[in-house]
């Protein structure tokens, strides 16, 4: 993990608050102003309850990088931090998602809540220490003043530093000199974290740019800057470098392969994985890194069952010995992504269960996004 050195005056418990607290990140930015509060000092709200925000927006089914979302979240509700998930509804209509029906768009919204829900077990809601809050960007905007910080967000912000952020969208440089609404997404959401008056401020690596689009904001007035923590980035089962993105109703119809859902069912999950990349020897193949941060996290182990005639059952406690053993042919290729796909079944069988519940909801996601 790439991380700020805390304030040497924090105790060993201080600092090991926030190794726990961070862990799984692949980078943290200005930990200094979560150590300040473990050291005492006031959170951005002025109270002693440090509190975590992320955005997301309802775009369609969850993949498999909310696992590591919702793990860092679990990290930090386990330290006593509040965290909200703000469903940012207005932020997926800007961003053109369902064709701007904000009915479809709240129904996404509805779905991504459950979602969070079934990976976190259900974990008590509110606005205390340890606990989870949901609230949507629509909410947040009733503010009388969230609008004057959009404003002071934008000013002094010239239009070539706007069109750096937009890959937080999903969208190239050039895309959106057509669409004023996309040069307001950067300082929407930087007024959501001033104005939900955020400790800590997390997402995936796509995310860092707005993040520091905020900072840059929080000097100029001399605002509060929230720490901002970072999540890897999975690949596409196709390939490494590519994203395994937000799997929307778009996507889906143009890369249906590439993307890992979490209602994948046991079968679906062994046919991707076994035409998913992977490059002998290489760590960052997409299938390492699925067995790297999904599969040894959640079941400690990688248990390799080939048909009998091909090898005898293995299991493998650490990554490298993996790699290792695929490499030097003691452990054929396709069986090692057999073996990673049925780590996945156990991984998303909570997410199964929670939803088998709430089978309306999911019918309604499937023809919402035209997939079954």
């Amino acid at each position: 993990m790439s991380q700020d050195d805390p304030p040497s005056s924090l105790d060993e418990e201080g600092r090991a608050s926030i190794a726990r607290m961070f862990s799984g990140c692949a980078e943290v930015v200005g930990v200094d102003h979560v150590a300040s509060v473990i050291a005492g000092g006031p959170t951005h709200s002025g109270d002693s309850q440090l509190v975590a925000y992320i955005g997301l927006e309802p775009s369609g089914k969850a993949h498999l990088a909310y696992i590591l979302l919702a793990d860092t979240i679990r990290n930090m509700l386990d330290e006593g931090v509040n965290v909200i998930i703000l469903l940012a509804d207005w932020h997926a209509w800007v961003n053109d998602k369902f064709d701007r029906d904000m009915d479809k768009i709240t129904l996404a919204g509805e779905y991504m809540t459950e979602v969070f829900r079934a990976l976190l077990g259900n974990p008590e809601e509110g606005e205390g220490s340890g606990q989870l809050r949901f609230l949507s960007a629509s909410e947040l905007m009733d503010s009388g003043k969230y609008w004057e910080r959009v404003l002071h967000c934008s000013k002094n912000m010239s239009l070539s530093r706007v069109r750096r952020t937009f890959s937080i969208m999903g969208r190239d440089e050039d895309s959106s000199d057509h669409d004023l609404a996309a040069f307001y997404y950067p300082a929407m959401q930087a007024a959501d974290i001033f104005e939900l008056e955020v400790d800590i401020a997390f997402g995936g690596m796509d995310q860092r740019k707005a993040h520091m689009y905020m900072r840059d904001v929080a000097d100029k007035y001399g605002w509060t800057k929230a720490t901002c923590i970072h999540t890897p980035m999975l690949s596409g089962l196709k390939g490494t470098g590519g994203r395994m993105d937000s799997f929307d109703h778009k996507m889906s119809k143009s890369h249906p392969g590439n993307a890992i859902l979490l209602h994948d069912s046991p079968e679906s999950l062994r046919e991707k994985m076994g035409e998913a990349f992977l490059e002998v020897g290489n760590p960052d193949s997409p299938v390492f890194e699925i067995a790297r941060h999904i599969v040894l996290p959640k079941s400690g182990s990688i248990q390799v069952n080939p048909n009998p005639e091909y090898g005898e059952p293995s299991i493998w406690g650490d990554l490298q010995s993996f790699i290792d053993a695929v490499a030097d042919g003691s452990v054929h290729p396709l069986d090692a992504k057999m073996a990673v796909a049925d780590g996945l079944a156990e991984a998303l069988a909570p997410v199964a269960e929670h939803f088998a519940d709430k089978p309306e909801l999911l019918s309604e996601m499937n023809q919402l996004t035209n997939s079954q």
